[in-house]
């Protein structure tokens, strides 16, 4: 029973494990086209700003200092619009960059709770094929059966028949 249940667990951890890269290249997939985006909308503004004989800064300094409070607040909305794309572009350059464990440790770094909620939305699982993802199965089959195991042997532990060991007596002699 415990090597079963091992065995069961072994394959659940394992099947979950080995979706990480799968998860991990959408979301890449993902933080790319939102990094794209961003750059076509922060390089128009930058082109109409280098137009007008401004610098970024300049640019958005202007906004704010408009009487009108709509046109100051797309002045921070645009301040906003390219410290999203400066921090999501460099978080896109270390995902690329990073090896598979490494992805895998970091993630809570790299994670933009908008995007990564997206992509969980729209996952689809697959069969992993790369050396990578057989390597997640691989090990979280023999994180999931030693610890599925451990568990269950403790469980156990209350019912397990003792053996008696008899020993024979030989009569002593005198």
């Amino acid at each position: 029973m415990r090597r079963t249940l091992g065995i069961v667990g072994g394959l659940a951890l394992g099947l979950c494990l080995s979706q990480f890269p799968e998860y991990a290249q959408q979301y890449t997939q993902r933080l790319g086209g939102a990094v794209d985006e961003l750059r076509i909308i922060t390089s128009e503004f930058e082109v109409a700003a280098r137009g007008a004989g401004l610098t970024l800064e300049q640019a958005i300094d202007r906004y704010s200092k408009t009487g009108d409070s709509f046109i100051a607040a797309r002045g921070e909305s645009m301040a906003r619009t390219f410290s999203r794309y400066r921090e999501l572009a460099a978080t896109l350059d270390e995902v690329r960059g990073a090896t598979g464990w490494e992805r895998f440790a970091r993630l809570p770094a790299y994670f933009d709770t908008e995007i990564g909620r997206r992509t969980l939305d729209d996952y689809q699982p697959a069969v992993p094929v790369t050396v990578e993802g057989l390597s997640y199965a691989a090990a979280g089959f023999g994180v999931g059966y030693v610890t599925l195991s451990a568990i269950v042997g403790v469980l156990m532990l209350p019912f397990r028949r003792r053996r008696v060991r008899y020993v024979e007596r030989r009569p002593r002699e005198t």
